[in-house]
């Protein structure tokens, strides 16, 4: 049995300087629930579901789980040579409104997150058990959820390469 922390990746960058970056979003909301974004050239809306302009805040939180579950299966696959065609992820999360309109002691972010990851690969499982814990320890929206204290339900499945 390998020691979990041997089976991490090498870091693909020099661990020994930093790499900082800054992400800037601006925002711009006209007294309403939909709020217009500006990232890099991108416009992104966010609206609540009784308008319908924009997905939510907490849908775009999961969206951004998801994306960044992709970006990282991506670059851990090729540092490990992992052949895989596609990769679909889904995400729901529990929320109990209350703590967003104030009630005390009620979270007002999601209690619980459940993915669902469905990567198109004959690869082994041991594989791709290998990139799973990798892209888990790398993942930083993974690990905000986690730091936030959110149970997080994720299940791997391997299906046939499309």
């Amino acid at each position: 049995m390998t020691d979990a922390a041997d089976d991490l990746l090498p870091p693909s960058v020099d661990p020994k300087r930093k790499a900082l970056g800054i992400r800037r979003v601006s925002a711009r909301n006209e007294g309403s629930t939909r709020s217009v974004m500006m990232v890099r050239d991108h416009v992104v809306i966010t609206d609540e579901k009784e308008s319908n302009t924009g997905p939510t805040p907490l849908e775009m939180t999961l969206s951004s789980l998801c994306g960044c579950e992709g970006v990282i299966i991506n670059r851990c696959a090729e540092a490990m040579k992992f052949d895989y065609s596609a990769v679909d992820i889904e995400a729901d999360g529990e929320v109990d409104q209350r703590g967003s309109r104030g009630v005390q002691g009620v979270r007002p972010y999601f209690n619980w997150v459940k993915m669902r990851i469905r990567i198109h690969t004959n690869e082994t499982d041991d594989r791709l058990d290998r990139l799973r814990r990798n892209v888990e320890y790398r993942c930083p929206v993974m690990n905000l959820f986690t730091s936030a204290d959110v149970k997080l339900d994720v299940t791997w499945e391997k299906v046939a390469p499309c």
